[in-house]
């Protein structure tokens, strides 16, 4: 994720903690984990996700979609033209 995108995609009603270390220490990870997903250099995986929905009382798939919608719209800025539709048949 990058930084703008993360702050969009992981923003939620149920606030983060407001220090990265705080964050690490609730879902019993290192804090440079926590740094390398704020800082769009590591995605959220399925294990963080389901720290993040249980810490954060939401699903782990809402983390794993907005990593998904984020690797999605970068792989579409990134691709200058889609190939035509396969004929099927």
């Amino acid at each position: 994720m990058t930084a703008a995108s993360t702050a969009k995609a992981l923003s939620s009603p149920t606030p983060m903690p407001q220090k990265p270390v705080v964050a690490a220490r609730r879902l019993a990870c290192d804090i440079k984990v926590i740094n390398r997903i704020v800082n769009g250099h590591a995605s959220v995986t399925a294990e963080m996700a389901l720290k993040l929905g249980a810490a954060l009382k939401m699903t782990p798939n809402f983390w794993l979609n907005a990593q998904k919608a984020v690797d999605i719209y970068e792989a579409a800025q990134s691709i200058k033209t889609l190939p035509k539709p396969l004929k099927v048949g």
